[in-house]
């Protein structure tokens, strides 16, 4: 009886071990492409990775420019640099006394003193590309998708995760109970 439990042990081992390998295989790529990225994003600050966040030049605070004028502002400088001018968001930073406006179809930051409306630095996002490498959206970003990519492949290198890392320890244990089994 316990020969046989032990065949079958082998026999699910064997059939495991396919299963982890030919999985393994073409998710190699997706862990490495999110684990590299992972890194990148961590140490983002570090490795300047983003513009840094500059102060206003401006002595005296009295009142802001509006939002609309900061999107003015910013969509003339990219119409001038022949660079797409939609506007994908504004963060305001009033401790700084600026505001970085970004591009829904680049990655290019303007940064602008929230008082006088001057252009501070005018800088590439590296993150923001980093990050739609990291969750797949880059897909979408590039060939015009509405989130599908990203959601398919963030699904699947999961499940992926999910199934290397079960499979993974019964590859480890399952040697250790038929060895128990044996005895």
């Amino acid at each position: 009886m316990a020969n046989k439990e032990v065949q079958q042990k082998v026999k699910s081992l064997r059939l495991l071990r396919v299963l982890h390998r030919w999985l393994g295989i073409p998710l190699v790529l997706f862990f490495f492409v999110i684990g590299i990225t992972s890194i990148l994003l961590a140490w983002k600050k570090k490795a300047e990775l983003l513009p840094p966040t500059l102060k206003t030049k401006v002595e005296s605070k009295e009142d802001w420019i509006s939002p609309s004028q900061m999107v003015e502002i910013a969509m003339e400088k990219m119409d001038s640099m022949k660079q797409s001018s939609l506007v994908d968001r504004i963060d305001i930073r009033p401790d700084k006394g600026i505001a970085k406006v970004t591009f829904q179809t680049h990655f290019t930051e303007v940064q602008l003193d929230g008082f006088s409306g001057e252009v501070l630095s005018i800088e590439t996002r590296h993150s923001d590309w980093i990050e739609k490498v990291h969750d797949g959206s880059i897909v979408d970003f590039y060939f015009g998708g509405t989130e599908t990519s990203k959601l398919i492949y963030s699904t699947l290198t999961a499940f992926g995760l999910i199934l290397m890392s079960f499979s993974g320890f019964y590859l480890w244990y399952f040697p250790k109970v038929i060895r128990k089994m044996k005895i």
